[in-house]
């Protein structure tokens, strides 16, 4: 028996099982699958989006991709591929297919001849039944976070999932307990940004069959309980240049970054906003946000810290990367990595030296704080030329707002956070969360 898998725009695992004599059949002409899957809610809702209902609800046609293929450690004599999908119509990709929008990037990418690295991190929580109805977390128990073994694992569930996934060919790097209670996260090895992508749709489906394989659920929701942390989807990303050297480092750069990796943090701040919408696709994912939980809920960057939308992580040389925090586990893993580098291209692309449209700093610290009046367009003749991303990129940095006066703002709102009144500006650059209580983190 072969699984034949795709994903849906929400990153749901849509399949069929194919009899192995069947195979031939099926890589000749294909499995036919109504184009409505694509436009189907959680519910169970078709959306009345063109091309679907309104057209009839027509076909689309599904292609193994005999080059994902590999057996399922824990069904035997069943393997599992990913599969191309297209439309009969015209036998180009279904318009609606995550993998070819990702595939369309990636062009765009190596027109300028660079090659995407990318390094998932997923987190998720493990429910079992409650006595008394629906779910509740597996294993309460608190002070868990960076754990491993039976004090938070009873039942030895992540040992159990990390091997199947090993086997899987997943390239499952290593796992341990979260924050919460139930809270596991699971990191997997850099890869190419397709394959990358490819392996976090495969392991959020793996996970979730195998907790039903143990009688539990596991879930990817961003907060599924209001007195717990939320679960994060971080990227690593990097870029290899066309001789396969990181193209975001240089020693002799600010930070020890390339122009080309400046420019690209510049283009993923100034495209925050739209790019929520693919980071966080559901009502629950913005839950997430919020003051002391070290999920980001202001657009800006640090050199690692872990409060900030865009991390920049200590190692340099060929570990030179950046960590976007912003998106949560529910997050469909090719549109998320798709519109992070179709945002770090509008930085880093043939214009070069973005300019941070949607706000703007003085020229000194002693300046007063001064918004972008547009979020969007091009520079107007009548008016001086924006400040370019090398005065602006260092007085965005996290934790810098007070002192040089920077402006931060909120996921979608353009405004401006005033400089407190009174304050002496801080010593140090990497601020910690301040609260009358530790932050509430499933992001550590």
């Amino acid at each position: 028996m072969v699984r034949v898998t795709y994903p849906d725009l929400l990153g749901t695992e849509r399949a069929r099982d194919v009899l192995l004599e069947e195979l031939p059949r099926a890589m000749d002409h294909g499995l036919a699958f109504c184009r409505a899957v694509y436009h189907t809610s959680p519910q169970g809702d078709v959306v009345p989006v063109g091309g679907g209902l309104d057209a009839g609800l027509p076909d689309i046609t599904v292609r193994p991709d005999l080059d994902t293929l590999a057996a399922l450690p824990w069904e035997p004599g069943v393997a599992t591929c990913l599969a191309d999908v297209v439309d009969p119509a015209t036998g180009s990709p279904a318009p609606e297919s995550p993998r070819d929008l990702l595939r369309g990037v990636l062009a765009r990418c190596r027109e300028l001849d660079l090659r995407p690295v990318v390094g998932p991190e997923l987190e998720y929580f493990l429910c079992e039944p409650d006595p008394a109805g629906g779910w509740r977390r597996y294993g309460r128990e608190t002070g868990v976070v960076y754990t491993a073994g039976l004090r938070a694992d009873p039942d030895n569930h992540l040992l159990r999932t990390l091997r199947h996934v090993r086997d899987l060919n997943l390239g499952v790097l290593s796992g341990n307990h979260e924050f919460d209670g139930g809270q596991f996260e699971i990191n997997l090895r850099h890869s190419q940004a397709l394959s990358a992508a490819d392996r976090a749709f495969r392991f959020k489906a793996a996970v979730k069959e195998l907790a039903r394989g143990e009688g539990r659920l596991a879930t990817f929701m961003a907060k599924p309980f209001n007195d717990a942390g939320g679960s994060g989807f971080h990227l690593h990303l990097s870029c290899e240049d066309a001789e396969g050297r990181n193209a975001f480092d240089d020693p002799a750069g600010a930070y020890g970054l390339s122009a080309e990796a400046r420019h690209a943090v510049a283009g993923i701040l100034a495209h925050a906003p739209a790019l929520a919408a693919l980071a966080n696709p559901t009502v629950n994912s913005y839950k997430r946000f919020g003051p002391d939980t070290l999920a980001p809920w202001l657009v800006d960057w640090g050199l690692d810290n872990r409060s900030a939308m865009v991390r920049i992580p200590p190692e340099r040389g060929s570990g030179s990367r950046l960590e976007l925090r912003l998106g949560d586990a529910s997050a469909n893993p090719y549109l998320l990595i798709a519109g992070t580098l179709a945002a770090a291209l509008l930085g880093a692309g043939p214009a070069g030296g973005l300019r941070l449209r949607h706000r703007q700093v003085g020229r000194t610290a002693d300046e007063p704080v001064r918004s972008a009046r547009r979020a969007g367009g091009g520079h107007r003749p009548d008016r001086p030329p924006r400040q370019g991303l090398h005065h602006v990129l260092p007085h965005l940095q996290a934790g810098r707002g007070r002192a040089l006066r920077a402006t931060r703002h909120r996921l979608g709102v353009h405004r401006v956070r005033p400089p407190p009144v009174g304050r002496t500006p801080p010593s140090t650059a990497q601020p910690v969360p301040q609260g009358p209580s530790p932050p509430r983190s499933s992001h550590p």
